[in-house]
């Protein structure tokens, strides 16, 4: 039997709530909040009533007010296990404590009115929660690549190499993807509005009979609820609820977080088995139960996890605003409980994560040198060719010998010898006009990586920082 102690550990909890999000986010589609939430979308609408002429008394609404939090959530969930209707049962309970304001309280309302409106208001919420998040990554990640702007590394095109780039400008391909996202969330956040009154099936009808057929106090009452909710104006037509494209947008809103994290933790990953970067790793931390060497990327990987269940959930969301009939059914309640909050919770644990690896990024100069100046003699090719055809040598006879030489170095590399394409070409007649040991600096085959960096850091990145003013101070992992 289960007691105080154990019984927690009683039933399955989701990991997202207990062990990658941030307590903020779980905080925001708790129950405690939510429900909270609905208390005050019935006192806004009674309030609206009252001051557009419905007669509800002063002393029915302080009633309300003095109650928005005291909730019985043991009595709420017998109502809901014998009526089988959430709303039904958090409104009985709500009456059960204002008594005398129980009779005009949810007038003219239907049960859309609470659950879409405070949905509306949660993503509101979460959409701000997660631009803050996003722009604390953006600010850690231009730091580092301000910081590692002239560390010239390999570059890599189909996971092999190619020409050399630098790690910072490296960082700042990153730093665009979630640039993109940031525009995204800024987008949704100004674009979503509250479903504000409309009805059984949006047509206003009960509020109409409410109001004597008055369309315009109809129209303020929509106003007046939708404006105490915190949104300047509420959508222009809905069926029941608010269209369930909304959750399919935000979603992919959110899917795209995902695509930008989960691409710069492959990167992090295979840059950390190169030996060129590797992600913050603390004292105490075990990488392998059974290999004590081991420093395992998780951060990325459990990045990369999470985000792939993020883009996953898109699709819930797209097929449940795909298959509402007419003006609504009621097969999109249960997939919304649960890609709503999951989406927003896994967002911002993918966030919080990567805020965690910019902030402690361990660059790793003396790998990425070895590494690049192995594939050097082949990556100066272009500049060897130039250098010999200037000295007077024939460009397509150069062009020739560089590439037999380079085919022989690669078969010598892959029989585990080193590369001696260099002492190919300076025993080659062909070559012995041109100074290899200058062609073959690593210097200048960056290009322009480095000026790259500062022009984007000093540009659009400053330009989108300066439009978030938000940050957030977390980045510590729960586990």
């Amino acid at each position: 039997m289960a007691n105080e102690q154990t019984e927690g550990t009683e039933r399955w909890g989701n990991p997202l709530a207990d062990r990658y999000a941030s307590k903020e986010m779980a905080r925001i589609w708790s129950d405690r909040h939510r429900y909270g939430l609905w208390r005050r979308m019935w006192l806004a609408l009674a309030e609206a009533e009252a001051e557009l002429g419905l007669p509800i008394t002063p002393s029915q609404l302080d009633q309300m007010r003095s109650h928005l939090d005291t909730i019985d959530f043991v009595k709420a969930a017998a109502f809901e296990r014998q009526t089988r209707h959430d709303v039904f049962a958090h409104l009985h309970t709500f009456g059960d404590d204002c008594p005398d304001a129980k009779p005009i309280m949810h007038l003219g309302a239907t049960s859309a009115y609470v659950t879409d409106n405070t949905d509306l208001f949660l993503i509101r919420e979460s959409l701000d929660l997660a631009t803050a998040r996003l722009a604390t990554v953006i600010e850690r990640l231009a730091i580092k690549a301000n910081e590692t702007k002239s560390i010239i590394c390999l570059g890599r095109t189909h996971l092999q190499p190619a020409q050399p780039t630098t790690i910072g400008k490296r960082i700042c391909l990153w730093i665009l993807d979630l640039l993109l996202d940031l525009e995204e969330l800024h987008h949704r956040r100004a674009h979503l509005c509250a479903r504000g009154v409309k009805g059984t099936t949006g047509t206003q009808a009960s509020f109409l009979e409410l109001f004597d057929g008055d369309h315009k106090k109809v129209r303020h009452l929509d106003e007046l609820v939708s404006k105490k909710m915190g949104f300047e104006k509420s959508f222009p037509v809905t069926g029941q609820t608010y269209p369930r494209k909304i959750d399919s947008q935000v979603l992919a809103t959110l899917g795209g977080i995902a695509e930008s994290s989960h691409k710069a933790g492959n990167d992090l990953r295979l840059a950390a088995a190169w030996g060129e970067l590797e992600e913050p790793f603390e004292t105490d931390q075990v990488g392998s139960s059974a290999m004590p060497y081991k420093r395992n990327p998780m951060r990325a990987e459990r990045m990369c996890g999470l985000s792939r269940f993020i883009m996953g959930l898109q699709q819930t969301a797209s097929q449940t605003a795909a298959v509402q009939w007419y003006e609504r059914t009621l097969d999109d309640s249960a997939p919304r409980r649960l890609v709503l909050p999951q989406a927003f919770l896994a967002t911002d644990a993918v966030l919080v994560i990567y805020s965690n690896i910019a902030g402690g990024l361990v660059v790793l100069p003396g790998s990425i040198r070895r590494n690049l100046e192995q594939h050097i003699p082949f990556l100066a090719s272009e500049r060897l060719l130039m250098a010999a055809t200037t000295a007077g040598g024939d460009r397509q006879e150069l062009h020739e010998a560089i590439r037999r030489h380079s085919h022989a170095a690669t078969a010598g590399i892959r029989d585990g010898r080193d590369n001696d394409l260099v002492d190919r070409l300076a025993a080659d007649p062909l070559f012995k006009n041109v100074d290899l040991q200058a062609a073959l600096t690593v210097e200048g085959l960056e290009g322009r990586a480095v000026t790259q960096v500062d022009e984007f850091l000093e540009g659009p990145v400053q330009e989108a920082l300066r439009n978030c003013p938000e940050r957030t101070d977390e980045s510590e992992l729960r586990v």
